[in-house]
């Protein structure tokens, strides 16, 4: 099941970039609109998939997946924007783009089990150590909702954001776990925290009033655009269950600080996770959406959510996947409406965006660090030649004349410290593990 489930949404994302229905990539859904609307070339859309997925695909879906042997969705959905840009725009074109973007899922699936088996058999299997990178994620994406209300409304309000986030995580960290009958529940302190933060900021957005009905305006003059998305709500019905049903199998996560909680099986907290991240997504894809066209193939990742909760039910995950992304789609309208009395809340969606890149950014190198140095400590028991290595390597790419970007850093250094300290060992310079 989890071969045909992963071929199924490689194939169905690929046509969805192929037809300009929907993308991955929230930086590549208005470049889509610009090709529809005559604007830009089939050739200039295929180049600028290629430019800004690639990338993150390499540097940072790859590596994070292996880490915690859980195909994180960048890895698949921002490889199959660029297939479908890159085969023609004809009946011809989408069907290519459909077989190739199942055979990518089907190896992406099938490679990560044959890396995980490979480092097994290397002399010094780091993947254990490598999994520690998305360790800081989990906490530090709690104060994330905290660095967008600084960015959009200044510091003190983003202080005060950060002093609420903080009091949730010590609450539910000290007085979290509550008995239910006979059954113990945890819930998670940086996914609440997180939670907290969110609502702090969604308030704060609230209060910035505005007189002009930009939206409506915006939903009016783009009408064509609504009714283009709601016109093709069954293909984003089927992505949007599957994708479900893929989560539900604990073979996909749609983001770092989630997938780790999913790895540990702790699924109502990588649930809370998922949904304070969904939440904050809104406002970003649904503009986003009414703009251009396009919407996105994860819709506004509440498919995920509903993935992790009905964890180990892949048929009722489906439907229900199904369901909530048809919703998505019905409230377009209704959203761009209700921003027009906020508009300070249809701007938060592009703060969202930021702080959680800068969030990222800081955690993965962190990790990066910590977790090279264990890798140092256990291969050949050096201390600092880890931090020496990814710190390096991280303000030696800046330098680059084709940087990776940043917040891969962290993950591609520590998995090329990884091979050649095994390179190393290989060749007897080192003492191996005792």
């Amino acid at each position: 099941m989890r071969y045909v489930v992963i071929a199924l949404i490689g194939g169905l994302a690929a046509i969805l970039s192929n037809k300009g229905i929907a993308v991955f990539n929230d930086g590549f859904r208005p470049i889509v609109g610009q090709y529809f609307n005559k604007e830009i070339s089939r050739k200039e859309l295929a180049a600028m998939s290629f430019a800004i997925s690639f990338g993150l695909v390499v540097g940072f879906g790859i590596p994070t997946s292996i880490a915690a042997s859980i195909i994180l969705i960048h890895c698949l959905l921002l490889t199959t924007d660029i297939i479908g840009s890159f085969c023609p725009d004809s009946k011809v074109g989408w069907i290519v783009a459909g077989v190739i973007g199942a055979v990518y899922g089907l190896l992406v699936l099938v490679g990560l089990e044959f890396v995980v088996e490979l480092f097994a058999m290397l002399p010094y299997n780091f993947t254990n150590e490598l999994g520690s990178v998305s360790n800081y994620v989990t906490v530090a994406f709690a104060i994330f909702p905290a660095v967008g209300v600084a960015y959009q409304h200044g510091f003190n309000k983003g202080l005060i954001t950060a002093g609420v986030t903080l009091l949730v995580y010590f609450v539910f960290k000290r007085w979290g776990s509550f008995a239910i009958g006979s059954s113990t529940v945890t819930l998670n302190a940086e996914g609440m925290a997180m939670l907290g933060g969110m609502i702090m900021m969604i308030v704060f957005a609230a209060q910035t009033k505005g007189t002009e009905n930009t939206n409506q305006a915006l939903t009016e003059g783009f009408e064509g655009n609504v009714a283009r998305i709601r016109k093709n709500w069954y293909f984003l019905a089927a992505i949007g269950g599957l994708i479900a049903m893929g989560t539900s199998l604990e073979m996909l996560a749609g983001d770092p600080a989630s997938l780790a909680l999913l790895a540990e099986h702790e699924y109502t907290n990588a649930a809370l996770t998922a949904a304070a991240r969904a939440i904050g997504f809104i406002p970003l894809v649904f503009t986003t959406a009414i703009v251009t066209g396009v919407y996105g193939a994860a819709g506004c990742t509440f498919v995920f959510v509903v993935g992790l909760l009905l964890h180990g039910h892949p048929f009722i995950a489906l439907v229900a996947g199904a369901a909530v992304m048809i919703v998505e789609v019905l409230l377009i309208d209704l959203f761009a409406k209700l921003m027009d009395r906020f508009p300070g809340v249809k701007d938060m969606g592009e703060y969202v965006r930021t702080s959680m890149n800068k969030v990222l950014e800081i955690a993965l190198l962190a990790g990066g660090v910590v977790a090279a140095e264990a890798m140092a400590g256990a291969a050949c028991g050096y201390s600092g030649i880890g931090a020496l290595f990814v710190i390096g390597t991280f303000l030696l790419n800046r330098k680059s004349k084709k940087p990776i970007v940043d917040l891969a850093i962290g993950p591609v250094a520590c998995i090329i410290f990884g091979i050649l300290l095994n390179l190393l060992l290989v060749i007897r310079l080192v003492l191996p593990v005792a």
